[in-house]
């Protein structure tokens, strides 16, 4: 049982990471598959481990949704994935990298249905075959097929974009995209904004957070310097730092040693079409100043 847990716990993570967009849920639930293995020692997990593991875990998955779905109907202002830290100094390494869909991605699958989202998350993420799956998600191959087709042309173009990854030439663009806004220079922050550029800032009630998505390029590039500005009236002790942040060049704002914000961007062509901006206190315990 230990080799099995060295073995997969890593993957099991990683898809159920992916299917809850939640870390801490996806930490409970590969705890309580491998708790359940444990004291049932199945034959079907001797027979095809991967399997039987990414089949309970997929079905614990499904199962946290129908409560998930409550929860965020209740949810004040907007929901986004809870970030993980995957820079290569973090000593957190539960989920690699090359398994992990863009974070933009990740906002996405919410409008999938638990079927759907799995079937995606196993193909497209985690290379699985299509019979692998219908055998994890109790359906045919050819549903199997149909339920993934389905799912990235809900997803649409952001099926195959690849996330901004922390090379230099993505880090140079991002220091410029902070230079400008810490300059306030209004002008040069909006040219590097789409036309239709989305901000999305999530505090759940706990924390300021925009309870609406910030649109187009006059009133996002107004939000983010307002929090500039304000940060400058306030004293300016904000830290601002950039790491890798799911697989992708990300920002972390600490204030007084205590982590703030994580910021992540959907570049295309140069110019930002989404920002998340992650405030709520409970998705950010990964990170340390």
């Amino acid at each position: 049982m230990d080799r099995l847990y060295a073995r997969y716990k890593g993957l099991l993570l990683s898809l159920a990471y992916q299917l809850t967009g939640s870390f801490s849920d996806a930490e409970d639930i590969v705890q309580d598959v491998f708790l359940k293995v444990y004291d049932a020692d199945p034959q079907g997990l001797a027979e095809a481990p991967q399997a039987y593991l990414c089949k309970m875990v997929t079905n614990r998955c499904r199962d946290l949704h129908k409560s998930a779905r409550k929860r965020r109907e209740q949810y004040v202002g907007q929901w986004l994935p809870e970030p993980v830290p995957t820079s290569s100094d973090e000593p957190f390494e539960a989920i690699a990298r090359e398994e992990l869909l863009s974070y933009a991605m990740l906002v996405l699958l919410e409008k999938l249905s638990p079927a759907e989202r799995a079937a995606f998350v196993l193909r497209e993420a985690l290379g699985f075959e299509y019979a692998d799956i219908a055998a994890i998600i109790d359906k045919s191959e050819a549903n199997s097929r149909k339920l993934f087709s389905r799912a990235k042309g809900k997803v649409g173009e952001f099926a195959s974009e690849m996330p901004v990854e922390l090379n230099e030439g993505n880090v140079a663009w991002v220091r410029q995209f902070l230079f400008m806004l810490q300059q306030d220079h209004v002008d040069q922050v909006q040219a590097m904004l789409a036309k239709d550029v989305v901000l999305i800032s999530d505090g759940g009630g706990k924390v300021s957070a925009a309870v609406n998505p910030v649109v187009n390029p006059d009133f996002v590039s107004r939000f983010l310097l307002g929090l500039v500005r304000k940060n400058v009236r306030d004293g300016g002790h904000s830290l601002v730092k950039i790491s890798e942040i799911n697989g992708q060049v990300g920002v972390l704002i600490y204030s007084c040693q205590d982590i703030e914000t994580v910021i992540l961007f959907h570049v295309e062509e140069q110019l930002v079409r989404n920002i998340y901006m992650v405030r709520n206190p409970d998705k950010l315990k990964l990170f340390k100043a």
